[in-house]
């Protein structure tokens, strides 16, 4: 799999999150590969109205009620997200948080992504079984020249040992195929990814390169 977060950049925000989307489908119809587009909330329904497979960037801890500037978990599903990333270090949260959200997700069969950036971490928030935890080490977010398959290898084959009945994805710093041939043989289903599509000057091309990674 491959998640692709679509952050706040301007090819993940309004119509040209319409074209990126499509170019996700597209791949991922002509590489066998699930890629998944990881959207502002305000892009949900745009998307999702076209049929394109949508998840949340991001949903809050709240039921209907008095939550100005939140975002309700059932608008989430409503809107057409079958999934949401939660604790992603732009947006990190309290463990208890994570896991409350992570019920109510469940109770709405809403699927989710996890973030975490240690082992410890991790294993607190998989007593309530997350259906994906991804290893995102900060500090490579963004890089363009390490890798978290390159530079973290140790931790990821440590995350895959730990969770062995949850599909484990990493991301930061992945940019081709060789990173993601280098993270599946360390165990992980698959990447999260952002930058390397999003400010790509030919994002089709630097997704597609990703996808053939799987091949």
């Amino acid at each position: 799999m491959i998640f692709v977060n679509f952050k706040t950049y301007q090819k993940g925000t309004g119509e040209e999150a319409v074209l990126l989307a499509r170019i996700c489908s597209e791949i991922s119809q002509k590489c066998s590969v699930n890629i998944v587009p990881v959207v502002q909330s305000t892009d949900i329904f745009r998307l999702s109205s076209q049929g394109f497979l949508v998840w949340a960037q991001h949903v809050d801890n709240i039921d209907f009620g008095p939550h100005t500037g939140h975002f309700l978990p059932q608008a989430a599903m409503e809107a057409g997200a079958q999934g949401t990333l939660l604790n992603h270090s732009e947006n990190k949260l309290q463990i208890e948080v994570v896991t409350q959200t992570i019920k109510q997700c469940q109770d709405l069969n809403l699927s989710v992504l996890v973030c975490s950036n240690n082992l410890s971490e991790a294993q607190q928030i998989n007593q309530v079984s997350p259906d994906f935890i991804a290893y995102e080490p900060p500090e490579l977010i963004g890089s363009k020249t390490l890798s978290v398959s390159t530079g973290r290898p140790d931790v990821v084959s440590g995350f895959v040992a730990a969770f062995p009945g949850v599909p484990v994805m990493v991301g930061a710093g992945i940019h081709g195929s060789e990173d993601v041939r280098l993270a599946l043989k360390l165990g992980a289903k698959g990447i999260l990814v952002s930058s390397d599509v999003l400010l790509s000057l030919d994002p089709e091309k630097a997704l597609l390169d990703l996808a053939l990674g799987f091949t």
